[in-house]
């Protein structure tokens, strides 16, 4: 007989040891749990657009003002193989999409480069942080038509609506992050010799960016809306225009059409920024409600 047919049997009668069989079971289970939930999230999508579009054909709501998903549908496919009045499809949401990202880039630099400061220098925090306080204290929105008049209808007074808007919780969490670095971390890069920008960029700004990507899933979603709305006080392009042509035609189909555009965009960046954060944070264990 051959080795390799005396090795079979053995390594047929091979048991497992009950470690493995554990992490096995577990793996099953986390992949029956994933599976039950995107199943109850498809089938809860589906029984929401099957209600609304059965609801808006019978009339019981009114159809003119809710619209139905099957005349929203409809409008999406219109825009995207005719264009809009405004052009075509993918530049509208193409403008919207860069004065968003370039909102959100700028408003998460200033958020993180203040926030760190003011979390690193008590004096600083000290001067700056009631200005903070009362800014942070307005209505943001708000300042959209004073952008509009100061810098017009281009790109420039979205990207500034974008930045107020974002800027102010990356801030926080940035400073939080900061204040809460282990205090033994950095007396013992102090006993190292390191020096205060060593210290910032090698202790604190580590520590902070788990505080700092918190903050990010939520910003970017809060440029969208300072861009959108921008648009929709007053532009030449993008789809806060088109929700605010789509209004004024009365076009109710047309204002949920933007509306779905503006959440897939959404989506699509949060999806990103949570495999972003996966990838930079493989070292950090899983929460303990993730584990079954």
């Amino acid at each position: 007989m051959s080795p390799e047919t005396i090795a079979a049997p053995a390594a047929a009668g091979e048991k497992k040891s009950p470690g493995t069989e554990r992490s096995q079971a577990r793996e099953r289970a986390a992949r029956n749990h994933r599976l039950l939930v995107y199943s109850t999230r498809v089938v809860l999508f589906v029984a929401v657009i099957g209600l609304w579009e059965l609801l808006a054909r019978t009339a019981v709501i009114d159809p003119f003002n809710f619209s139905m998903p099957s005349k929203i549908w409809e409008q999406i496919r219109q825009w995207t193989l005719n264009g809009t009045p405004q052009g075509p499809l993918w530049e509208q949401i193409w403008y919207t999409l860069y004065e968003a990202l370039l909102g959100w880039v700028l408003g998460v630099i200033g958020g993180v480069v203040l926030g760190i400061a003011l979390g690193r220098i008590r004096f600083l925090a000290d001067v700056v942080g009631p200005y903070i306080k009362v800014l942070n204290a307005l209505p943001r929105i708000v300042l959209a038509p004073i952008f509009l008049i100061w810098f017009g209808l281009g790109p420039a007074s979205k990207v500034a609506s974008a930045v107020v808007l974002v800027f102010f919780p990356v801030f926080f969490n940035a400073f939080q992050g900061a204040r809460e670095v282990d205090r033994n971390l950095v007396a013992n890069s102090r006993i190292l010799g390191a020096s205060n920008r060593q210290v910032t960029l090698h202790v604190v700004i580590p520590s902070a960016t788990s505080w700092i990507f918190t903050s990010l899933h939520v910003s970017f979603g809060f440029a969208l809306i300072g861009a959108i709305v921008g648009e929709y006080i007053g532009a030449t392009k993008g789809l806060g225009l088109l929700v605010s042509a789509s209004q004024g035609t009365f076009n109710a189909a047309g204002v949920y059409a933007a509306m779905v555009i503006l959440a897939v965009v959404a989506l699509l960046a949060e999806g990103l920024l949570a495999f972003l954060e996966k990838r930079l944070f493989r070292w950090k264990p899983a929460d303990p409600g993730t584990a079954r």
